[in-house]
């Protein structure tokens, strides 16, 4: 007889998506998550706002993530929750529940690293799935992050690049919002690139050396650049958004795939792995399937539920560092800056 099976619940409230997630041993029994609407008035999250909805959604959405896997508290074997890196107010929503119930529970408390479960959710068991073999390039984009991680293993993860300003996912929401497009402008872009000429118009590269990125530069070119032309013709927006969009796509794009082709010849490792809400990028996956291709990579991209946040990577990680009895004391608390 084998060993019996680990359910883990995790909890995900780093910013502004409410979710939580059960899993049976690497296995997602359910996978849950509330958003906000409220932060489309306000073009961004407000992190008060984000903070209250939280308040609001946690309950229900944990309940539904236990009523849709079919466990009970009783059933659960600990408790896994985003620590950080997020918005401090958000944070707290989630660790103070997923505390309270873990010491209500009498079960192990297990805090996470947002980054490095966007990493981990690759390892999601899954019938017929391949998993990654280490040692993998994991690639992380997002509105807040741009990373480049040599993995080893698990937990062995040394970060060999990062962005020095701006993240990827933010250049995409201020390039939306320079052009008028409602939040979240991100995946407008993606939408509008696909019907426009990635040619269409030129913007810089940074020269960052190392591996290391900048998106600040980008995002001010682009500005300048709409500027211009909305002098010379009010209307220059609303008649070239598609290769305004499919051009700013394609510079961003290009700068993440010239990093990472680069630490891929620097470290020798030929499996990458995409994660984080820009993982979710059409233009992005496609031209990193193409380099693959190219360079003779194996590249691992996830499904979208797994790309934005969501609670699967959290009770993913929860359930290995279960594995290894990595527990959280009832002193712990949220780490809005929390780097791996």
């Amino acid at each position: 007889m084998g060993n019996p099976p680990v359910f883990i619940l995790g909890i995900e409230s780093s910013c502004d998506d409410t979710a939580a997630a059960v899993s049976r041993d690497a296995v997602i029994l359910s996978n849950v998550t509330a958003g906000q609407e409220v932060h489309r008035l306000y073009g961004g999250v407000v992190p008060e706002l984000a903070s209250r909805a939280h308040q609001q959604n946690i309950v229900p959405v944990v309940h539904a993530a236990l009523t849709k896997a079919g466990i009970g508290l009783d059933e659960l074997h600990g408790i896994a929750f985003t620590r950080g890196p997020g918005l401090l107010g958000s944070l707290l929503v989630g660790g103070s529940f997923a505390k309270a119930l873990a010491l209500g529970r009498h079960l192990p408390l297990i805090e996470v690293n947002h980054m490095q479960a966007h990493l981990l959710a690759h390892f999601i068991a899954e019938e017929g799935k391949e998993l990654p073999v280490f040692p993998t390039l994991g690639i992380t984009v997002s509105g807040g992050h741009t990373q480049i991680v040599r993995m080893t293993g698990l937990f062995d993860m040394e970060v060999i690049g990062e962005t020095i300003d701006d993240a990827a996912g933010e250049a995409f929401d201020k390039a939306a919002k320079i052009m008028g497009l409602p939040y979240p402008g991100g995946p407008l872009v993606d939408k509008l690139a696909a019907l426009g000429n990635p040619h269409a118009f030129k913007f810089p590269h940074p020269r960052i050396p190392g591996l290391d990125f900048s998106f600040s530069g980008v995002k001010t070119s682009f500005l300048y650049f709409v500027e211009a032309q909305t002098r010379l013709d009010p209307d220059f927006v609303e008649k070239r958004k598609e290769d305004l969009c499919a051009s700013i796509q394609e510079t961003i794009v290009s700068i993440l795939l010239e990093k990472v082709a680069e630490a891929a010849q620097q470290t020798g490792i030929r499996t990458i792995l995409l994660s984080g809400g820009v993982a979710a990028n059409s233009g992005l996956r496609n031209a990193l399937q193409a380099k693959a291709r190219e360079m003779h990579w194996n590249v691992f991209i996830p499904k979208f539920e797994y790309c934005t946040d969501n609670a699967a990577m959290i009770a993913i990680t929860g359930y290995h560092k279960f594995l290894r009895k990595e527990f959280a004391s009832q002193a712990v608390s949220p780490a809005a800056r929390y780097h791996l």
